[in-house]
């Protein structure tokens, strides 16, 4: 398999892909070696875990470069992702001991009745490419941990950070024979689902999510999908520094070049201040430089995949010939490497597909609203459910509004952003389950119950 750098479309690397005999040998060595892994102390896997988070550390500059490499994004903001990969390392470590150990629950005179959280077994998880360290972490770490071993298979766009994530997993102690990375495109992820997993936690697009869950229905073991969204965010007319909101919402809208689950997708705004939030914005928005990733001080890297250029160009297309205006951007780059101008449209409505489909790319529309009432409906009309954020100086104007909203995540004067302290989980197209948190620490276990008497 050729890995091509989407910022020069030289092929950097050309590495084997898995095939139905390589799958099942590693499979078949995961069955054996879980048994032992799961015989190790919880606090023993606890401290092999946080060394691998220190060994990301001590490798940051050599596995930002791999990762810019292979997905484009600005070396700074692959940093950020090891970096930011770290801190949900340490919270779920911290906290594996509290929410995994067994738990007494009634302990009287001749009885005694407590819940053991066991390992599923052996789990695969198919990752994605546009943050491959922290959607990893979300899964294999809680995996690990629970005592589960561990078939992961990253993108076929960030293959080369999937090994490094191998390597140094094991150089901190995860025997070879609990984690194994799975190589290759549509063809290997279709071994894995013929293949006889206790579980499957998948990231990536609807239409994929939805494949994976039908096509594993059957077996009748956990399936997890983390799915995209078309997250919506509304600016009220009452927040004190509409400047100060542009330039955090742009950075929410564009920041990884708009390649993210959470990123702002769409933005609805107050008639009475639509104008100078949307001057601010672009204002903001064209002093981010473009350029090489690895270049300091760039804002915007390439896409990751050359298809998506197409598709956003179509959308960019389809609502101008609808009648939106475009502010700026609208095309993309000429040159190597996949660039797409940074695009910000106004005069935007439900009909165009930039305000319904989700773009993953640097293109946000913004509409102008009447009333919070007109806002929350467009907020609502959805088929996605990941994230909602309401910008606004009244907390339980935003909390109402987003009581409203069926999403798994609500924001209130901030957006894109995830914490391990709490559920990272989607509704409707976005998905279903639960990472980070008590809840994502427990998603890779079966609770038993023990009713013991004597």
């Amino acid at each position: 398999m050729k890995i091509i750098n989407p910022s020069s479309e030289e092929i950097i690397a050309d590495i084997a892909e898995d095939n139905e005999q390589s799958i099942k040998k590693k499979f078949l060595e995961l069955k054996v070696g879980q048994q032992d892994w799961r015989k190790i102390p919880l606090k023993d896997r606890v401290k092999i875990l946080q060394r691998f988070a220190e060994l990301l550390k001590a490798n940051i500059e050599s596995l930002a470069l791999v990762l810019t490499s292979e997905v484009g994004k600005p070396v700074q903001q692959s940093r950020n992702e090891i970096n930011g990969a770290c801190t949900r390392i340490l919270w779920l470590t911290e906290n594996a001991l509290t929410y995994l150990a067994d738990e007494t629950m009634i302990h009287q005179t001749g009885l005694t009745e407590k819940i053991v959280y066991e390992p599923l077994g052996v789990i695969a998880n198919i990752s994605a490419w546009n943050y491959p360290y922290l959607v990893g972490v979300n899964v294999f770490v809680p995996a690990l941990l629970a005592g589960n071993a561990v078939m992961y298979k990253p993108s076929e766009y960030s293959s080369l950070t999937g090994l490094e994530i191998e390597k140094l997993l094991k150089q901190a102690g995860v025997p070879s024979s609990v984690f194994y990375v799975a190589i290759g495109a549509r063809a290997v992820g279709e071994l894995l689902l013929n293949t006889s997993f206790d579980g499957y936690f998948f990231t990536g697009s609807y239409k994929t999510g939805k494949y994976i869950y039908e096509k594993v229905a059957f077996k009748m073991v956990p399936c997890q999908c983390e799915l995209g969204g078309k997250d919506p965010l509304y600016v009220a007319d009452d927040v004190a520094d509409v400047k100060a909101v542009a330039a955090g919402t742009a950075d929410g809208a564009f920041y990884n070049n708009g390649q993210s689950c959470c990123a702002v997708e769409r933005i609805y705004v107050h008639e009475s201040i639509f104008d100078q939030y949307v001057e601010a914005f672009v204002k903001e928005v064209k002093t981010w430089k473009i350029g090489k990733p690895t270049e300091e001080g760039v804002y915007f890297g390439s896409l990751s995949r050359k298809e998506q250029i197409a598709f956003l160009q179509a959308q960019v297309d389809e609502a101008f010939q609808k009648g939106a205006k475009i502010l700026m951007g609208g095309k993309a780059i000429s040159g190597k490497g996949y660039y797409f101008e940074p695009t910000v449209l106004v005069n935007v409505d439900h009909s165009m597909s930039v305000m319904r489909e989700e773009s993953f790319g640097p293109v946000i529309g913004i509409m102008k609203v009447k009333n919070d009432k007109e806002a929350i409906a467009l907020m609502k009309d959805t088929d996605y459910g990941l994230t909602a954020s309401v910008y606004s100086c009244d907390q339980l104007r935003a909390e109402n509004i987003l009581q409203q909203i069926n999403t798994g995540t609500g924001y209130w004067n901030c957006c894109d952003r995830v914490s391990a302290a709490v559920p990272w989980s989607g509704r409707n197209h976005s998905g279903f389950g639960a990472t980070l948190s008590h809840a994502g620490l427990r998603a890779f276990s079966k609770p038993k119950a023990y009713h013991l008497r004597g």
